[in-house]
């Protein structure tokens, strides 16, 4: 549409430079664009349960909870569509839950079955498990309390480590200790190469923000029946504490991690390009269930659209220096990237 104006432009600039120039049209952006995603950056957290019916959790639509006769035939699906990731998490039923999360330790727990079940696909593609015991706790804490109430750093480490080595057995390819103790990254190292497990690798929650972005995840694992109201600032970063979260990636680094994690990831943003500046190894980072439940919701009442905040979103956390991103988007990304 051609607007008209009085203007004559009968002023003449000598404008030093020109940016616009290199926005003029879709070719040239394609050709000067600095970040892209691509399918191979995704990993895809899934959600696992008991049951025999494929649940969607509320307050995260379009994700599922996948029963484990299904869970082949779907990660099957994902793998075919350029998925090459996968983080498992279980939702462990209640009457399986205790006060120290003992289930962790079940060779027939889900997240070992899973893995049994998984075993029988072609293997191209990499199998995470989550090590936390917030899964498997009756309280919904990452770790164990201690007679003083508090969480006891060392009985938890002393339980994920036991747990890393089953999940090791049972063929999982990365365990990703995710509970924030003090020390757990070096204790685990060392009990899988004990046990010969030298090609399982580490990604490390290092830099885990005590977050209000989890209370979607919170309810997709049963973690808590008042999934918003778990304190666990006693081990998980203070949201305003950079140093110290330079600190932790620092210190999993050391102990022998082999992939570092920033978690939340879009309020995270300088901590994931500090660590991609200043680390030599690479850098994940977790766009969690908040993150993606905002979108969603802003997106049903017509406030924003999906499909575009995902994927700047996603952009803004390459950008900033992650190599590998756990997004809930993966499924969806994945397929506007084809276009």
């Amino acid at each position: 549409m051609v607007v008209e104006h009085n203007l004559t432009k009968e002023m003449t600039f000598e404008f030093k430079s020109r940016p616009r120039r290199l926005r003029k049209n879709s070719a040239v952006l394609s050709l000067i664009e600095e970040t892209h995603l691509h399918t191979a950056d995704f990993i895809l957290p899934v959600f696992i349960h008991s049951g025999t019916d494929v649940e969607e959790i509320e307050s995260m639509p379009g994700i599922f909870r996948w029963p484990l006769e299904r869970l082949k035939s779907q990660i099957a699906f994902w793998v075919d569509s350029g998925i090459r990731g996968f983080a498992l998490f279980p939702k462990i039923s209640s009457d399986l839950k205790d006060s120290e999360g003992l289930e962790i330790l079940n060779t027939t727990s889900l997240m070992y079955e899973a893995a049994s079940i998984l075993s029988e696909l072609t293997r191209d593609f990499i199998l995470i498990a989550d090590l936390a015991l917030d899964p498997y706790t009756s309280h919904g804490q990452d770790g164990i309390i201690g007679k003083d109430g508090d969480i006891d750093n060392d009985l938890t480490v002393e339980m994920l480590t036991k747990a890393s080595v089953l999940c090791a057995k049972a063929g999982y390819d990365w365990v990703a200790p995710s509970d924030m103790m003090d020390g757990r990254v070096g204790a685990i190292r060392q009990a899988l190469d004990q046990n010969s497990f030298h090609q399982v690798s580490i990604m490390a929650y290092s830099a885990k923000f005590c977050s209000s972005y989890y209370g979607p995840f919170r309810e997709a694992i049963g973690s808590s029946k008042d999934k918003m109201c778990i304190d666990k600032s006693s081990y998980q970063l203070c949201p305003g504490n950079a140093r110290e979260a330079r600190r932790e990636l620092v210190l999993d680094l050391e102990e022998g991690a082999d992939i570092l994690m920033v978690k939340p990831a879009e309020p995270y943003l300088d901590i994931i390009h500090w660590a991609k500046q200043n680390l030599s190894l690479p850098i994940a980072a977790y766009q969690v269930s908040g993150e993606y439940s905002r979108v969603c919701a802003a997106s049903k009442l017509g406030w924003l659209d999906k499909d575009s905040c995902a994927l700047e979103s996603l952009i803004s956390i390459k950008r900033a220096g992650a190599d590998l991103i756990l997004t809930y988007f993966a499924e969806r990304v994945v397929e506007l990237l084809k276009k």
